[in-house]
C-alpha cells in the first residue's frame, strides 16, 4: 500500500485530499461522509461511522490505515483539535524564542513550500487564462475575501474587466450568471470556508466558466474539476493563520500575467498611472 503523500502531523482533510486518487470507490465513501463530518468525527466510534457512511468496518479501518493513522482511535484524536480546522485556539509553542521569530521561521517553511508547489504547477496557463479572458471575477468569502480584493487590485493593473465579489449588500448570483466560457472565475477558498465556495465552483462548471481555485491543503478535492488549482499552506505557528505564502501566490499570478500582456499590459499600467495622477489619489514623492 502506497503511503499518502503528508506528513504524522497532517490533519484528516488534509490526508484524505492527498491520498483521494488511490482510494478505493468504497473508500472513497467512506471519504465523503467524514469529509462532509470532520467537525463532528470524534463523536462517532468505528462501528458508528461504519454504520453512518454505508460501509463495513474493515473498509474504515483499511482507509484510515491509507491516510497514515495508526487506528481510527488516532484519527479521531487529531479531529479534536479545534486548531486544526482553522479555530483560533491556543498560541504560539513555547520555544524560548521570541514572537517575531518563530512567526518568521513559520512563515519561511509556508513560503517554500509554495514554492514547490507553484515550481509544480503549469503558472504559464494560469496566467495566459488570467490575461486572455474577456473578464475575471475574483470570489472569497471570510478570511479569503482580502486575498481576493487584493489580488483583483494587481490584476487591474494589468489588465481590465477585473471585478471581486462579494461587496457589501451584493450577491454574487448576478455576478457569475454573465461569464460563459471567455471569462475567468477564481475561487479564493481557504479554510473555514463557507458552503458558498463549493456552490460557485459548481455553478461555474455548469456555465462552462473555467475556474482557478486558490485554496489550502487541508481542503477536500473540489466538488466538480476545475481548470487550475492552486495549493497554498496558511497554517500559522500560534492561535491564528497567516496569509504571507497566500499574498505571494497573488503577486506571482499578478506578474505573470503583466508579463503575458507583454505590450498592452504595459500601456495600461501607463494609462492607470496617469489617472491616477490626474485624480490626485495618490502621494507623489
Amino acid at each position: 500500500m502506497t503511503a499518502p503523500e503528508t506528513s504524522p502531523g497532517s490533519g484528516v482533510r488534509e490526508r484524505v485530499d492527498a491520498a483521494w486518487p488511490r482510494l478505493t470507490p468504497a473508500e472513497r465513501q467512506v471519504a465523503r461522509f467524514v469529509l462532509e463530518r470532520a467537525d463532528d468525527l470524534a463523536g462517532y466510534s468505528g462501528a458508528e461511522l461504519a454504520e453512518a457512511s454505508g460501509a463495513s468496518k474493515a473498509t474504515v479501518s483499511r482507509f484510515f490505515r491509507r491516510l497514515g493513522f495508526t487506528s481510527y482511535a488516532q484519527a479521531r484524536t487529531d479531529a479534536r483539535s479545534p486548531r486544526a480546522r482553522g479555530v483560533p485556539t491556543g498560541g504560539l509553542p513555547d520555544s524560548g524564542g521570541e514572537p517575531v521569530a518563530v512567526h518568521l521561521a513559520h512563515d519561511v517553511e509556508n513560503l517554500t513550500r509554495t514554492a514547490s508547489a507553484l515550481a509544480a504547477a503549469d503558472l504559464d496557463a494560469v496566467t495566459t487564462a488570467l490575461a486572455g479572458a474577456r473578464r475575471v471575477l475574483v470570489l472569497g468569502w471570510r478570511n479569503s475575501y482580502p486575498v481576493a480584493l487584493h489580488l483583483r487590485e494587481q490584476l487591474v493593473q494589468a489588465r481590465p474587466d477585473v471585478a471581486v465579489g462579494p461587496l457589501p449588500g451584493q450577491t454574487v448570483a448576478e455576478e457569475l450568471a454573465g461569464l460563459d466560457e471567455r471569462d475567468v472565475l477564481v475561487v479564493v477558498g481557504f479554510r473555514r470556508r463557507t458552503p458558498t465556495v463549493s456552490a460557485a465552483v459548481r455553478l461555474a462548471a455548469d456555465l462552462g466558466v473555467p475556474c482557478v481555485l486558490l485554496t489550502d491543503p487541508a481542503a477536500a478535492p473540489p466538488p466538480v474539476p476545475v481548470a487550475h488549482r492552486l495549493v497554498v499552506p496558511v497554517e500559522g505557528p500560534g492561535a491564528f493563520d497567516s496569509y504571507a505564502a497566500a499574498m505571494m501566490t497573488v503577486a506571482v499570478l499578478a506578474e505573470g500575467v503583466l508579463a503575458s500582456r507583454s505590450g498592452p499590459g504595459q500601456d495600461r499600467t501607463r494609462v492607470v498611472a496617469a489617472a491616477h495622477d490626474a485624480l490626485r489619489e495618490l502621494e507623489r514623492h
